[in-house]
């Protein structure tokens, strides 16, 4: 899985997406804060691979892309849309391959989506760059767009930042790349290189101000650090556990916050909170819930209330648990409970 997979719709209802088997299935409330459906499977009877990557625009909608199998040996990408949880996704679109003349799996795709609607499909290549494709703004696909880079490492984070204009962060053996676009509708130029020790695979980037985005990864040591292009990068404190953290920008007692969540070492939800941008406040773990399976992941949103709410799934056991912050000062959460 590459983003967020917890996310809010336009009308207000959480919804779930998770991979079972050679299938995506979405799992929403009936009504913002009531009961939720049962798993039900997206965009069409095709097999996929176990791979998902999550993307949602500012019109609410969901654009989803997998790998999925084509001749023995290939693959090709597809994409779907879902406009509301309720409604059935679109069937999976076929969208191609970096390679023109085809291949296998290149690597996880990363999706965000401009401030028009246009997905914009990001993939590690054979060559150790990155390739991109991107919806027209009638229908249809643009040309496979070679982004360039090297000796990139799996597990980019795609982010659409508050101008509507989309971002790649990418991991390589030395440090991060950068990559923006100068306007929309055109594509992203490598902007910025970073040297800096990363562990591969906890890229995770959020939009934090009007201007900037901020990413977030763990250095080999252990510490999770912050990075805004422009800048030098931050240590905030040490990572409660192994892979990428989630977060999302919330209000807390009147205060423009960035919220941190990970499955810590210990099994249970770490949080983490400071005020947006201003790492230099500090921030610091608060373990919450239930021991979880070493598969669980977490993810964050707000409801329709504007109240953070956290979801964990388990892959190997399908439970999927929910919590939200109660309507009191602090970040007290209410109890745990399974959907």
């Amino acid at each position: 899985m590459n983003g967020d997979w917890l996310l809010r719709g336009r009308d207000g209802r959480l919804s779930v997406y998770q991979l079972s088997g050679e299938a995506v299935l979405c799992r929403a409330e009936r009504e913002p804060g009531g009961p939720w459906t049962t798993p039900r499977r997206v965009g069409g009877d095709q097999k996929l691979h176990p791979v998902l990557a999550v993307g949602q625009g500012a019109d609410g909608y969901a654009h989803l892309v997998s790998w999925r199998p084509t001749l023995p040996g290939e693959s090709g990408l597809v994409h779907s849309t879902h406009f509301r949880p309720h409604l059935a996704a679109l069937d999976w679109n076929p969208i191609g391959h970096p390679r023109k003349r085809g291949g296998d799996r290149s690597g996880t795709p990363a999706v965000a989506v401009d401030a028009q609607g246009r997905a914009h499909v990001f993939v590690r290549n054979d060559g150790g760059g990155v390739h991109m494709v991107a919806q027209k703004e009638k229908g249809g696909w643009e040309p496979w767009l070679d982004l360039r880079g090297s000796k990139v490492q799996d597990g980019l984070a795609a982010v659409t930042g508050e101008s509507g204009r989309v971002e790649l962060y990418a991991a390589i053996p030395d440090g991060i790349l950068y990559w923006r676009q100068e306007k929309a509708g055109t594509g992203p130029v490598l902007a910025e290189t970073l040297r800096t020790p990363v562990r591969p695979g906890t890229l995770y980037a959020l939009a934090t101000s009007p201007d900037s985005t901020t990413l977030f990864y763990t250095d080999p040591g252990g510490d999770l650090c912050a990075w805004r292009p422009g800048g030098k990068p931050v240590t905030l404190l040490p990572a409660a556990g192994t892979g990428p953290v989630s977060a999302v920008r919330c209000e807390l007692d009147g205060h423009d916050c960035t919220l941190l969540a990970q499955r810590a070492a210990s099994g249970r939800v770490a949080f983490a909170a400071y005020p947006s941008e201003l790492e230099s406040a500090g921030a610091w773990w608060t373990e919450s819930g239930p021991r979880l399976p070493v598969d669980a992941t977490v993810s964050l949103t707000t409801d329709a209330d504007g109240r953070v709410a956290a979801a964990t799934l388990s892959p190997s056991t399908d439970q999927l648990l929910l919590t939200r912050r109660k309507d009191e000062p602090g970040l007290a959460l209410e109890a745990w409970r399974q959907v």
